[in-house]
Formats: C-alpha cells, sequence, structure tokens
C-alpha cells in the first residue's frame, strides 16, 4: 500500500531561546500571562523586538502556519485511511510525531497551548493512546528513522512543476517524503536541501505553506483515486 509521509520543515514554533528570556517584552508577556519563558511558544506577535536579535529572525515565531498546515494535513481522507505520516520538524532541531486520527485544535489559542504541553512532557496521551510526542532530531535523523524511498523538497528554488506532475513523480516510489517548509520567508538551509533527491518549485509566487501542503495532497489522492 501507497505510504506518504509528510514533513513540515525548520518550521518557525519554538520555545522562547533562552539568550532573549531576559528581555524586557518577554519578561512582561510572560508575567501578563504568568508563564514562564521556557514554557512559552515564541510568538512573532508579541515578541516582534526581542526575535530581531536571533539569527534568522525571518524564520522564528510564526507558530500558527505550523497551526494551518497540520490542519489541512490531519483533516483529509489520506490522513484518515492512515496513508499519511506527518511530522513537524523545527527550526531548532525538535520534532513533532502526529499520531493516528489525531484532532488537533482548530482554535490558535487552543493549539498553543497544547503544543506548550507537550514541550513540558514530550507526549500527550488521552485514553491510553498517544497523540503527539515530541523529540529532539534533526531533519536528517527523522529522515534516517523513517527512511522513504525518495525525499522531495517544494522551494521556490526548485525546478518548476505542477502539482500534479510533483503527486505522479512521488507516488512512483511507493513510500516517499513531502517536505514542505514551515517558515514565513527564505529558503530551506543547505545542509537541508542536501537531504533531498528532488527539489521542486509550485508556483512563480511565495505560496503559503498550508496552501501547498493541502494543493499537494490533493492531487496525491486524486491519482491514488481517494475520496
Amino acid at each position: 500500500m501507497t505510504r506518504i509521509t509528510l514533513i513540515i520543515a525548520e518550521s518557525s514554533l519554538e520555545i522562547i531561546p533562552e539568550e532573549i528570556m531576559n528581555e524586557k517584552i518577554i519578561k512582561m508577556f510572560c508575567k501578563r500571562k504568568a508563564k514562564l519563558p521556557e514554557q512559552t511558544l515564541l510568538d512573532q506577535s508579541y515578541h516582534h523586538k526581542a526575535i530581531l536579535k536571533l539569527s534568522q529572525p525571518e524564520k522564528r515565531g510564526r507558530p500558527d502556519i505550523a497551526h494551518f498546515s497540520l490542519l489541512e494535513a490531519t483533516s483529509i481522507p489520506l490522513y484518515f485511511r492512515d496513508q499519511l505520516d506527518v511530522y513537524l520538524h523545527t527550526i531548532d532541531d525538535k520534532v513533532i510525531w502526529i499520531g493516528k486520527n489525531v484532532r488537533l485544535p482548530k482554535v490558535y489559542e487552543r493549539f498553543i497551548g497544547l503544543i506548550e504541553q507537550l514541550y513540558v512532557k514530550e507526549s500527550i496521551s488521552y485514553q491510553g493512546k498517544e497523540l503527539l510526542r515530541l523529540s529532539k532530531s534533526s531533519l536528517e535523523g527523522l529522515l534516517n528513522e523513517v527512511k522513504p524511498s525518495t525525499v522531495i523538497g517544494l522551494s521556490r528554488i526548485g525546478k518548476h512543476s505542477g502539482f500534479e506532475e510533483i503527486s505522479e513523480h512521488a507516488l512512483k516510489y511507493g513510500r516517499p517524503a513531502l517536505v514542505v517548509g514551515g517558515f514565513a520567508r527564505g529558503h530551506f538551509s543547505e545542509k537541508n536541501l542536501k537531504l533531498m533527491n528532488n527539489v521542486f518549485s509550485v508556483s512563480e509566487y511565495g505560496l503559503e505553506a498550508h496552501v501547498v501542503v493541502s494543493r499537494i495532497l490533493y492531487e496525491t489522492e486524486k491519482l491514488l483515486n481517494i475520496s
């Protein structure tokens, strides 16, 4: 049976980094929310000034991208039929595994609360079923664990191709991994690009991650006659 792995990579989702925990804007936010910085997700909406002091600020503090993308991936027949494995790889080399038939919160604030809880517990279960698991791993480590038959990256710097053509190419391999960037601007790092067998560009425009996720998976479902 064909099995697809979706990896939302270098995602702008992380706990507030140690180097900015003492910034005034961070302290004020955490005090207002009665939360510890080391248990709080970094968010551009509230921490913009502090984020500018980090490396690659354009790739930081956008957990909403992960939220939208994960909702797209876990709300489709391919996932319901257990033919889609979903992983979130973060900018600071953490990996979140999404279990089978997980219903993620649609409300952003509840999603944030769930992920912050995951960072504390490293695993979320319900009625004996593990729903989410957090581990420390690079993208390379994740791919070594998953062992896909091919790794296909979707990036503006790749070879231009349509969603249907990319899906056709991926399905030739039986167990492909599709890698979509989980950040607002920029490109995959050089070290991660080297892990990909092919890199394709789907549009001349900078499409948002959740749009790319939904379209590539839809074309995959069509080719597999899943509805």
